[in-house]
């Protein structure tokens, strides 16, 4: 077998130790900024939901100032994202490239899109569920954790599977510009060496990991929808 795999993709069997590094680079660069861009994402669309103009709390300034802060964010292109953080990035990681270097970036990226994508879940939740908690005299914060949170489970989940499947491929463009990771991987050896066997590799593996995810996200949502 061993001989067999060493003629089909001689390449990726000489750099096998360096593939399997790449892999645990990009694991890392999915789940730290993934985690961080959660919080961030799930704090920034409770507030929208709560203080748009008719919510639970509304103040129509402090939702326009988020609205326009994320709607930045996410009409920068990554790559220009990147570039545009440099300073910033070496303020936070010490270093501006590398899986370092990579993470800002990539909870900068992700977490206005993952925002939208939450607040988009827990607009889901029916008035009538609100309404029916604020006349059994619910507070505000048990509204949002029993009705909004609650209700919007599903629709967390699936917000979550895309943003995840979205953050793997902002890895790679990080690898792009030295970021590490699977993208730095194939851009180097897959592309400026011509291996061709090193980019089909990366690109099976990138395949299994957002089929992993979506599988994943699909049974959960399932599971948690009433």
């Amino acid at each position: 077998m061993a001989s067999l795999l060493r003629k089909i993709m001689p390449n990726v069997m000489d750099r096998l130790p360096e593939l399997w590094e790449s892999l645990v680079q990009t694991l890392l660069m999915i789940a730290v900024p993934g985690i961080v861009s959660f919080a961030i994402g799930i704090f920034f669309a409770v507030v929208l939901t709560v203080s748009r103009k008719g919510g639970l709390m509304e103040n129509v300034p402090l939702w326009t100032v988020l609205d326009k802060i994320i709607n930045f964010f996410r009409s920068v292109p990554f790559i220009i994202l990147i570039a545009l953080l440099i300073p910033l990035t070496r303020i936070l990681a010490g270093t501006a490239i590398g899986i370092k270097g990579a993470i800002p970036p990539l909870i900068f990226g992700t977490a206005p899109f993952f925002s939208r994508q939450l607040e988009n879940a827990l607009a889901e939740v029916e008035a009538g569920s609100v309404e029916a908690a604020l006349s059994m005299g619910e507070s505000g914060i048990g509204i949002v954790f029993r009705v909004y949170l609650k209700e919007s489970v599903p629709g967390i989940i699936r917000g979550v599977t895309i943003t995840l499947i979205s953050l793997i491929g902002l890895t790679a463009m990080a690898g792009a510009v030295g970021g590490g990771g699977l993208g730095d991987f194939a851009i180097r050896y897959g592309y400026q060496r011509y291996q061709t066997d090193i980019t089909i590799v990366t690109v099976i593996i990138l395949i299994v990991l957002v089929s992993l995810i979506q599988a994943a996200g699909n049974y959960l949502a399932k599971k948690t929808t009433h």
